[in-house]
């Protein structure tokens, strides 16, 4: 193998710390707050760009999401990336994890020759750690999620540590594979004023439904082709702790008595 062809997808997120939540429609108000890209997403990035310059290779990077988004791919080649890819497209509007995820399957299947896909863990708008997996699925791929180490980059495939329900494994996964990766496996190098400035002038590649329809279904798209739906959004008030001191010779039977309670009565 003489060139790895990387991909990585990207997601522009919020600034989740100012970002306000429509309770009537259940969704983020996007609007009101800056955007950046997807933390773990930069440690995926990161983690391309190391296997780059140990092994060789192209790296793109492929963002879901409006035109403004072009900032965010602008940033990943400066962090270095190779290529990027938009899709935009109003037919993409109100995709879930299931649709993303095929939206960008279908993007890397018409991109064609790639090797290995890299990608964040999960985003910090959506926490659901399923669009990785799912685009593995769709493009019947092996995967490996969690992964909090890279133990040796090679030609032909990757070695890694995961951790997963308490316990860690070592996994080897030959290419054309893809992992996505949690924020310990790598801390993201900062991009330099020359690379920001480069960048700026960087050629971003946009895609729309209709670039998609010559491999992707049309139902699978956007709302239409999303299976969930969020129905309501609910932020749990902030309390105070709450104290009780129990006194006289009867405290511990009174503390047992309330310990029973607060577990419902057991």
């Amino acid at each position: 193998m003489d060139n790895l062809n990387i991909i990585v997808p990207i997601k522009e997120v919020p600034d989740i710390e100012k970002v306000n939540f429509d309770r009537e429609k259940g969704r983020i108000d996007r609007s009101s707050a800056t955007t950046e890209p997807n933390p773990f997403d930069l440690n995926a990035l990161e983690e391309a760009v190391k296997l780059k310059e140990e092994v060789g290779g192209t790296i793109t990077v492929i963002s879901m999401g409006p035109p403004q988004a072009e900032d965010t791919l602008k940033d990943a080649i400066a962090r270095g990336a190779d290529n990027a890819i938009l899709l935009t497209d109003k037919g993409f509007a109100g995709s879930d994890t299931w649709a993303t995820s095929y939206t960008l399957a279908t993007a890397i299947k018409k991109i064609g020759n790639y090797d290995f896909i890299i990608c964040g863990e999960k985003t910090v708008d959506g926490d659901t750690g399923q669009v990785g997996p799912e685009i593995a699925e769709v493009l019947d791929i092996p995967h490996i999620a969690y992964v909090n180490k890279t133990i040796e980059r090679e030609e032909k495939k990757i070695t890694v540590q995961t951790e997963v329900w308490g316990r860690t494994y070592k996994k080897e996964l030959k290419f054309p594979g893809l992992i996505t990766v949690t924020k310990d496996v790598n801390e993201p190098r900062l991009p330099s004023l020359t690379d920001k400035l480069e960048a700026k002038k960087a050629d971003i590649e946009k895609w729309g439904l209709d670039d998609l329809l010559d491999i992707g279904d049309e139902k699978h798209f956007g709302l239409s082709g999303s299976p969930t739906g969020v129905v309501n959004i609910e932020v749990p008030e902030e309390k105070g702790r709450e104290s009780k001191i129990f006194e006289g010779p009867d405290a511990v039977k009174k503390l047992i008595e309330q310990i029973k309670s607060d577990l419902g009565g057991i």
